[in-house]
């Protein structure tokens, strides 16, 4: 690899280095789109917003102020963000098919958990 010439990988870590990021993003493929719901499940404090910050200020998604009462803030992802999902696919196929975790021994557990994020992430 040239040495003049970062890393693609290098820089997509860099990408998603806070601790939530991927979360966040998993969590708005799957439907979510306020803070607190990003929260929910999660051992989490407000910390995630930074998460959200960065993610605002790397474009992958975008803040939504919507017009009620009380006022409600929503996330959405922007067309860069939307073409995470396949990585996201990737990514989960990888942990699942590895047998490096115990809870996804099971063939019918891969299954239905590859089945939810290829109807999440949009995959055919």
């Amino acid at each position: 690899m040239d040495p003049t010439i970062t890393c693609p990988i290098q820089n997509a870590v860099q990408l998603f280095n806070k601790k939530w990021s991927i979360l966040i993003i998993r969590d708005m493929f799957f439907g979510k789109k306020q803070f607190s719901e990003f929260k929910e499940g999660k051992d989490i404090s407000n910390k995630v917003l930074s998460s959200l910050k960065d993610l605002e200020e790397k474009k992958i998604i975008e803040k939504r102020v919507m017009d009620t009462t009380p006022v409600t803030t929503e996330y959405h992802l922007t067309e860069a963000g939307k073409h995470l999902n396949k990585v996201l696919y990737e990514l989960a196929s990888f942990i699942l098919d590895s047998n490096l975790f115990e809870e996804y021994k099971s063939p019918e557990v891969k299954e239905s958990i590859k089945n939810q994020f290829k109807e999440a992430l949009d995959i055919s």
